[in-house]
């Protein structure tokens, strides 16, 4: 069980991992993939179970009327996976603000380059170092 939302671990595929994220693109699995097994990390991908669906109500037809057409069928849910790592002490908050991570280039791995906001990591000075 996890101690709070930022450090979950489950089995995924019978191996004990840490979840780095859930419900992933198949576009965000492939940055995902890439950098964590650059910074030697086991990456284990396996699809995201799908949403669960509340059943339709029935309605109920009066004598002589017609039965109502039955509702469309919702689309198919996009298909989404969870991605985690053989570490099941990997936490994704402290591999990022503990600087833990490396680009291949050799960068620091920065939020808005996780959150693939930034195609480059810009190197942040970190605020004990700022001496400005």
């Amino acid at each position: 069980m996890a101690i709070n939302k930022n450090h979950e671990f489950e089995e995924l595929d019978g191996i004990k991992c840490g979840i780095v994220e859930k419900n992933v693109s198949p576009e965000r699995v492939a940055f995902l993939k890439k950098l964590l097994e650059f910074n030697k990390f086991t990456v284990v991908v396996v699809p995201s179970p799908p949403p669960k669906v509340a059943a339709a109500p029935v309605a109920k037809v009066a004598e002589g009327e017609e039965a109502p057409p039955p509702p469309q069928p919702e689309p198919p849910a996009p298909e989404t996976f969870t991605v985690g790592v053989t570490d099941y002490t990997y936490n994704t908050i402290n591999a990022i603000y503990g600087r833990l991570l490396k680009t291949p280039d050799g960068h620091v791995v920065t939020m808005a380059y996780w959150q693939q906001k930034e195609a480059v990591s810009q190197d942040e000075v970190p605020y004990y170092e700022d001496v400005n």
